[in-house]
Order: structure tokens, then sequence, then C-alpha cells
């Protein structure tokens, strides 16, 4: 297994960690399999979604704070209720196909990695699974 630190600037925002899990792809030489990336905090997540136009990824964060807003009829005592609700919403996992050493993601997609909660210096578990 591998560990990426990720270091967020802003309480919510997504990281595109896609360049930094094709360099664990390359640099251990793993080929044919998949990933597991894992994220082991409570208020982040990992994602995939739209890297060509950064629009996207303000409208997940703009839109999200509204859905589930940071200021909300919540109990928690640490004040961070929404980051865990969106963290969840989001998930803590995601499975990417490796196929001859190259991250098969759609021609539009990246990964990120989701800050709910920042910032912060976070880590993301990455797995290979061979085939």
């Amino acid at each position: 297994m591998e560990i990426l630190e990720i270091r967020t600037r802003d309480r919510e925002e997504l990281v595109d960690i896609t360049g930094a899990v094709r360099r664990v792809v390359m640099e251990n030489g793993w080929s044919d399999g998949a990933l597991l990336l894992y994220c082991p905090h409570t208020t982040g997540a990992v994602t995939v979604n739209e890297g060509a136009d950064p629009d996207v990824v303000r409208d997940i964060v703009v839109n999200m704070r509204k859905l589930v807003p940071h200021g909300g009829d919540y109990r928690h005592a640490e004040g961070n209720s929404d980051a865990h609700i969106k963290s969840s919403l989001f998930g803590c996992d995601q499975m990417v196909i490796v196929e001859g050493g190259n991250l098969m993601l759609g021609t539009w997609q990246k990964i990120y990695f989701c800050e709910f909660d920042g910032p912060r210096t976070r880590k993301l578990w990455v797995k290979w699974l061979a085939s």
C-alpha cells in the first residue's frame, strides 16, 4: 500500500490528485489491475468527476454548501457535522481500473480528494489490486 499526503488550503475544496495517483502507478510499475483509493478521514472523501472545466468543481463545492450548510441543526460538539454528512454523501473510496500502466478514466474525468473540514494535511491510502 502507498500513502499520498494531500495538503488542503480551504475548508471545502476538491483537490485534483490524478497526477499524483498516476505517479504512484508508474513508480511502482503497476500494469494491469485496479487501484483502491481510500480516505481514512471522516470529513474527507474521494470522487471521480469532470476535470476539463474548473467550473464543475466550483459548482459542486458551492452547491454542496447549499445542500448541507455549515450552520445547520447539528448537535455534534466539534461544529463540523456538515463535513461528516458531505463525506458520507461522496464516500470514502473509489476503485480505478489500471490497464497497461494507465488509469482508465474517461476523456474528461479526474480523481479528486474532497476536503470538507480544512485546511488540513490529509492522507489517501492507495492499494494495488493485481488482476
